[in-house]
């Protein structure tokens, strides 16, 4: 089995575990590693035959759940597996919802997270979520659905920033910003910024973990 494992995480000594942990399930894959959530991005886009992404919920530069998010916005094909810390019933249930296919905890035994790592690189690539049941499943599943860069502005927007301060922090224009947030808005179905805010506070984008 041959491929690139990208570990995403901002402590090292967690980092090294999980990368013992996959050189014991698959010793043939290459790894490539992560503190924060933009070197995860961009690690997710150099790396050549990436087959699992093994995701902390709390880096730097991640609010909530919007790690997963983006990162399964840039790579949709690419199983993401959640060891997180993060507590409650509903992170796994979240964690799926934008597009993880796993969620363990990080005092799991090594085993556990030895034989996870082992189903999501023998399974086959993630396919698209079923017919959601509840409005909110269906509202989850559109912001779940943004583009990287929507995502990147609608993160921006949950932090205040006018289209000023995201047009600098993102590299675009003004009118690049506005077209963006004209998107979201027609696919949220709402009628302003501060309305797509609410609907992606309310899934938990800016919850801390």
């Amino acid at each position: 089995m041959a491929g690139t494992v990208l570990i995403a995480d901002d402590h090292p000594l967690f980092r090294q575990a999980l990368s013992l942990a996959v050189q014991r399930v698959a010793p043939d894959m290459v790894l490539r590693e992560a503190g924060t959530l933009a070197a995860a991005l961009r690690s997710c886009g150099e790396a050549e035959d990436l087959r699992l992404i093994l995701l902390d919920l709390k880096m730097p530069g991640a609010v909530g759940y919007s790690g997963i998010a983006l990162l399964h916005a840039e790579k949709p094909e690419v199983p993401i597996l959640v060891v997180s810390s993060a507590e409650g019933e509903s992170a796994a249930q979240e964690a799926r919802a934008f597009g993880a296919i796993g969620f363990l905890r990080k005092d799991s035994d090594l085993s556990v997270i030895e034989a996870a790592i082992a189903r999501a690189l023998d399974s086959a690539p993630p396919t698209p979520a079923p017919a959601p049941a509840q409005p909110v499943d269906e509202v989850r599943q559109t912001v779940a659905g943004l583009t990287p860069t929507q995502l990147k502005v609608l993160l921006a927007v949950l932090e205040g920033q006018l289209n000023k301060q995201i047009a600098h922090s993102l590299g675009m224009s003004e009118a690049t910003v506005k077209a963006h947030m004209t998107a979201i808005m027609r696919k949220l179905d709402v009628r302003n910024r501060t309305q797509a805010a609410l609907v992606a506070r309310s899934l938990g984008l800016d919850l801390q973990h």
